[in-house]
């Protein structure tokens, strides 16, 4: 749980938590992506929840996956859906994933936010662009 003084938490605030959950244990991270995937709340992840939390991450994430945030959420219901009701428990969801290490390697591949980081702490620059212009006038 992390706690700010105003109650509420901003951008930088976010990604700073984010970093620190996922330079976290597989198990820390799954918990947190649960947390994550779950808007209402309700300790059940469904199709919805899934789709629109994957696509609102690759709208602000560069994001080179192929599948498209439909067929990826297909593959996570198909492989780890085990009674077939439509919704992830946490225990689904935290067996599934360790037991299939792509999937884990995409979820965690999709919140990977230090090229954002990166951004904000150049002021919006890319910090590769001075080396690949210099290269480029080479």
């Amino acid at each position: 749980t992390f706690c700010f003084q105003d109650g509420y938490m901003d951008f930088m605030e976010y990604v700073a938590a984010l970093s620190l959950v996922l330079k976290g244990k597989v198990d820390q991270k799954l918990r947190w992506y649960f947390k994550l995937y779950d808007v209402d709340g309700n300790g059940c992840i469904d199709r919805g929840e899934l789709l629109n939390i994957i696509k609102a991450i690759r709208a602000i994430n560069r994001c080179n996956e192929t599948m498209t945030a439909e067929e990826f959420t297909n593959m996570v219901f198909d492989k780890i859906d085990i009674n077939g009701d439509g919704e992830l428990s946490l225990e689904e969801f935290m067996e599934g994933v360790q037991k299939d290490e792509v999937l884990l390697e995409i979820l965690t591949r999709s919140l990977d936010l230090t090229h954002i980081v990166r951004l904000i702490q150049n002021d919006g620059k890319n910090p590769q662009e001075p080396e690949q212009e210099s290269e480029a006038a080479q």
